[in-house]
């Protein structure tokens, strides 16, 4: 009985150190199967001609992974939007290569954008966070290519921040428990940007992060 008991033992745990590394396989080429990218909402946004950072130098959407915002004429006035976002995301994700921040505003506003971006620097290096000015005409054209269900204030402003691809394309929720369709996040309220924009921007970089990691893996076959 005795020798049966210990067979049987053995038989079980050989089966269990055989069955499992199998297992761990299906789980993980399952989850790659099933990686759900974040969906979009607005191909083809206007790119960003003509509008220059603090330096002069001209700022972009195409090839970059880009969070979007619009703070108008008063940015003094979201200077707490500003802090949340670098606090929440910014400072988790500016050293992705591709990855930027770009908030338009109005021409005149560069006085109020250096003051903002001294304080950015003592929570992350600004090397990808940029203030880019540019005539209100096309603060409004690009606004409104990305064709939401949000609006810029009289000053050209808005809490609400968005996440662009480097296609140029809108990426947000189709079906938010809280909101449905969901275009943009807003900068004001903590627990939305610390908990859903922080997500949602994970998942876009790691849609890149496999792209390219594929890309690579081809190269090498």
């Amino acid at each position: 009985m005795k020798k049966n008991s210990a067979n049987i033992k053995k038989y079980i745990v050989l089966g269990i150190l055989f069955i499992l590394p199998i297992t761990a396989y299906i789980f993980f080429a399952m989850s790659t199967n099933y990686f759900k990218p974040l969906p979009v909402l607005t191909p083809s946004v206007a790119e960003l001609d003509g509008f220059k950072d603090l330096q002069g130098k001209p700022v972009q959407l195409e090839d970059r992974i880009t969070v979007l915002g619009f703070f108008g004429n008063n940015l003094e006035d979201h200077r707490a939007y500003a802090y949340n976002l670098a606090q929440k995301i910014y400072s988790k994700n500016h050293e992705f290569k591709e990855f930027q921040f770009v908030i338009l505003l109005p021409e005149g506003a560069q006085e109020q954008a250096k003051n903002i971006e001294q304080k950015l620097k003592q929570i992350a290096p600004t090397d990808a966070w940029f203030f880019a000015f540019g005539p209100e005409t096309d603060i409004k054209r690009v606004f409104q290519s990305l064709n939401s269900n949000l609006a810029l204030d009289s000053n050209l402003s808005s809490p609400y921040v968005f996440i662009i691809d480097k296609e140029r394309s809108l990426r947000g929720r189709k079906d938010d428990e809280d909101a449905g369709v969901m275009y943009g996040f807003d900068s004001s309220n903590i627990a939305e940007i610390n908990n859903k924009m922080s997500d949602d921007v994970k998942v876009l970089l790691a849609e890149y992060r496999r792209a390219l990691k594929k890309y690579k893996s081809n190269r090498e076959i």
